[in-house]
């Protein structure tokens, strides 16, 4: 039986490269596959260092795959390595890959998640997302807050929420309710360490695999709601475990990089925006926080220097979405539990306009009038009707079907 090639190579695909997790075709990893009249299979493989540690894995796996086909008498493999470029090519190509893989977590379908990141701390990133989902929520808007600064929690402070977190169990599994705060005509839903340890200045001592684990209990174990607009995660500074984990996990998340005005904020700032285009994922723009301070006869003092949120914009290609100025109303919100920008003054307005470039160009929420799914669903609630009036039960409201 004459042997086929393009089987063979397909069979490869389901050979999976333990390291990078992807199968070795997709990565490039075989260079060549063929076979003799006697079924002789000769197959060429590139390995991404010629000392990899797991060639014996691999080479068992495609001996044990294609040696199953009929027709195959023998499977020889030979050994090369991957230039320096096929290699970079080789991992660009596993990180897009793993970027695809939805994992199961309870965000909704329709929910915008944005990552509000830094490079560093002290850049006023929780303070950032506490007020952005806040004025988010004054808009109408259900706005989720999950902390992931897990060892730096401040968001229960700054939202002036506490108690601790109800559950119930759901298919089986035990799920956290997040605290709810009503803003004007929309809502927060709030999950924290914060709600989960007995003292807020407990230390948290966990390591990198623990911390990862506990924010993917975030993400899963949540009982979000299929009707969040937005989830705003307050990230972690810096480009470890956390930032790694959530973007595997949510890997459509968008990415709002927090900056102040001075250089070597800016600089460290672009290295969040380097992991997000290496995670896959879009950076929707940038946000320069503690811009100027403006004192009570007019005069304005840029105290952290100028052109820092100009300068990440125009290296990341991310537009400038808001320049928020140093204000003690900021402060003040954040230790009393009144976020800033419910008030008024220069700040509160900054931070509406933020809102306003998130919701309406930068992150818009997901329109779903003219889905076949809710125009679905009116169909089949317009044919329950119908049923019910023809047997003499009057519907409760009169439907119209979709056009």
């Amino acid at each position: 039986m004459k042997v086929d090639l393009d089987e063979l190579r397909a069979l490869l695909r389901g050979v999976i490269d333990p390291e990078l997790g992807s199968d070795i075709v997709d990565l490039g990893m075989v260079r060549s596959i063929t076979a003799t009249d006697e079924g002789a299979v000769t197959v060429t493989i590139a390995l991404t260092t010629s000392g990899c540690p797991l060639r014996a894995q691999i080479q068992r796996d495609i001996r044990t795959r294609l040696g199953s086909v009929p027709g195959v008498a023998s499977v020889k493999l030979e050994w090369s390595e991957m230039t320096a470029e096929e290699r970079t090519g080789a991992m660009a190509k596993a990180r897009f890959n793993v970027s695809q893989r939805d994992e199961d977590t309870a965000v909704g379908p329709t929910t915008k998640v944005i990552l509000v990141a830094s490079g560093k701390g002290g850049v006023g990133k929780s303070s950032v997302t506490v007020n952005l989902a806040t004025a988010m929520a004054a808009r109408g808007l259900k706005v989720g807050v999950l902390d992931a600064d897990v060892w730096g929690f401040s968001v229960p402070r700054m939202l002036g929420i506490d108690g601790r977190l109800a559950g119930h169990e759901r298919d089986g599994r035990k799920v956290m309710v997040p605290h709810r705060k009503p803003v004007g005509s929309g809502e927060l839903r709030v999950i924290s360490m914060g709600f989960l340890v007995e003292d807020e200045a407990s230390a948290l001592m966990w390591r990198g695999l623990m911390l990862n684990r506990g924010v993917q209990h975030f993400l899963q174990d949540v009982e979000w709601g299929d009707d969040l607009d937005y989830l705003l995660v307050d990230m972690p500074p810096g480009t470890g475990d956390v930032q790694m984990g959530v973007a595997k996990l949510i890997p459509r998340a968008e990415v709002l990089v927090v900056t102040t005005p001075a250089l070597a904020a800016q600089k460290v700032a672009e290295r969040a925006v380097s992991m997000a285009r290496k995670s896959y994922l879009r950076v929707a723009g940038v946000v320069e926080n503690m811009s100027a301070f403006t004192c009570d006869h007019g005069e304005t003092y840029a105290l952290f220097g100028t052109g820092g949120g100009a300068a990440l914009a125009e290296s990341s290609g991310a537009p400038l979405l808001a320049q928020i100025p140093l204000e003690a109303d900021v402060v003040r919100g954040g230790d009393t539990g009144e976020p800033a920008a419910l008030g008024d003054g220069p700040a509160a307005e900054a931070f509406r306009a933020l809102a306003e470039a998130v919701v309406v160009e930068a992150v818009p929420p997901v329109a779903m009038a003219g889905c076949t799914a809710r125009m679905l669903d009116a169909a089949v609630a317009a044919l329950d009707a119908l049923d019910e009036s023809e047997a003499g039960a009057p519907a409760e409201t009169p439907v119209d079907l979709p056009t």
